[in-house]
């Protein structure tokens, strides 16, 4: 059995904090892991903006329930779901992810938490591990799974790498061109090719 292990953010659904960015018109919440590899810098400069702005959860909270999937991403996913087992490794927090999760049908969804104060103020996050999404893969792939991942950003290579086969969708071009070694698609069309491609069964459309 196979499983398609996806990136959720720039893959599937919009960017949460470039949404809340422009929401609030704070610029420098625009950053994501397309810009910032390591993880916690990034989370530390978006703390520090929340707190300096008196941003609460469930101010991003408002601006979420208001996204929707990307065009086509339903679809992809209902296709995948007949091909493959499909699970969602982000790192998204689960604070942020219901109303996304229940528009795409809610996939199983590995990602981390937030830690909220009485006030509803985010004072900090909590990792599931460290490089989570390798370490899913490692951990699927010990159960005797195929694995085929696909994600955009910089936090998305090394499971990319851990997967039987990976593949950058939506990537930025200083993604694609740091890692030559995975085809890079732009449209779930292509994203569908591509899986049929690196699956180990005849597949088709």
């Amino acid at each position: 059995m196979e499983i398609a292990c996806l990136d959720l953010e720039g893959v599937l659904v919009p960017e949460i904090w470039i949404a809340f960015a422009e929401a609030t018109g704070i610029e420098s919440l625009r950053a994501t892991t397309r810009d910032i590899p390591d993880y916690d810098v990034l989370m530390k400069q978006r703390l520090r903006i929340l707190d300096e702005h008196n941003l609460k959860l469930s101010d991003i909270q408002k601006v979420i329930a208001t996204l929707k999937p990307l065009d086509g991403a339903v679809d992809f996913v209902d296709w995948l779901r007949e091909r493959f087992q499909v699970v969602i490794l982000s790192d998204t927090f689960y604070e942020f992810s219901q109303p996304l999760m229940r528009q795409l049908g809610f996939p199983t969804l590995l990602c981390h938490r937030l830690i909220i104060d009485d006030s509803d103020r985010v004072v900090d996050y909590q990792l599931r591990q460290k490089d989570p999404k390798r370490q899913s893969v490692i951990a699927l792939k010990s159960l005797y799974y195929r694995i085929i991942a696909a994600g955009d950003s910089y936090n998305d290579t090394t499971m990319l790498s851990e997967a039987h086969a990976g593949i950058l969708f939506h990537a930025p071009d200083n993604v694609i061109r740091e890692f030559p070694q995975f085809p890079a698609v732009h449209t779930f069309d292509a994203l569908k090719q591509e899986f049929i491609k690196a699956s180990s069964r005849k597949l088709t459309l």
